[in-house]
């Protein structure tokens, strides 16, 4: 039961992570106007807003109009609900489970800003900042939290270095200050090494996607911030196994 309560509360989330990546980049309220078709501009009804469920009885559009609401939406809704029930199914109530609902709820909202507007924001990232080191305070102490801190200050460092060499290599930005920025909250939620991991996995995941952006549009930004997202996931799911090949190795 409680799996199916974190999936309906991931459902609702996603439909609220969806609306802060969408609105907070054009700086409009997450509360006001109210939720409406983007074609009609009708306000949907309280029943036209349950997530998931009211995409599905309206067959994907709008009851008045009949322009086809994005697919976009209920896949986030998704998403999120099967992100926080498998943090429970894998963790139960531990540090990882609340440190992988942190980690899930950015990568929604930096999937929708980021591939919407090009743009990772920051109040989600300074949000989770907080969030994830009063945890690893909480859970684990003073040194631990030091630690962290540490980490994120190295992996800004790092990356900045990258940005000025990509900057002088190619003659104009190389990586965005939001993907910067976002290489600091990898350092503190998973420390030095498994953020490199995260970043170069991250790069490769993002590798094939770039390349058939900038063939088919001419593009020279892609969102690089979903695919570092997703490693950063994928990392964090697989620390572990990685820790304990790390040691065996060593």
């Amino acid at each position: 039961m409680f799996l199916l309560y974190l999936f309906l509360i991931g459902l609702v989330m996603g439909s609220f992570f969806t609306v802060v990546g969408l609105r907070v980049p054009l700086n409009e309220s997450i509360i006001s106007p109210r939720s409406h078709c983007d074609n009609c501009k009708k306000t949907l009804k309280w029943y036209e807003l349950i997530p998931l469920i009211s995409w599905i009885i309206e067959a994907g559009r709008c009851t008045k109009c009949h322009s086809k609401i994005p697919i976009f939406y209920p896949i986030i809704e998704l998403l999120t609900g099967f992100l926080f029930a498998l943090s429970y199914r894998l963790y139960g109530i531990s540090y990882e489970f609340f440190a992988m609902l942190i980690i899930s709820s950015l990568l929604i909202i930096i999937l929708v800003s980021d591939f919407k507007y090009l743009v990772i924001l920051d109040t989600p990232l300074i949000i989770s900042s907080i969030l994830i080191l009063t945890l690893k305070w909480s859970y684990f102490g003073l040194r631990t939290f030091l630690f962290s801190l540490l980490s994120g200050l190295v992996l800004f460092l790092f990356m900045f270095i990258i940005k000025l060499i990509g900057d002088k290599v190619f003659k104009r930005e190389s990586l965005g200050g939001g993907d910067i920025k976002l290489a600091i909250f990898f350092g503190f939620a998973l420390g030095i090494r498994l953020s490199f991991m995260s970043l170069v996995l991250g790069s490769f995941l993002a590798f094939p996607y770039a390349l058939y952006y900038v063939i088919k549009s001419q593009e020279k930004e892609i969102p690089f911030g979903p695919f570092l997202m997703i490693g950063m996931l994928i990392i964090f799911l697989l620390q572990s196994l990685i820790t304990d090949f790390i040691n065996l190795i060593l």
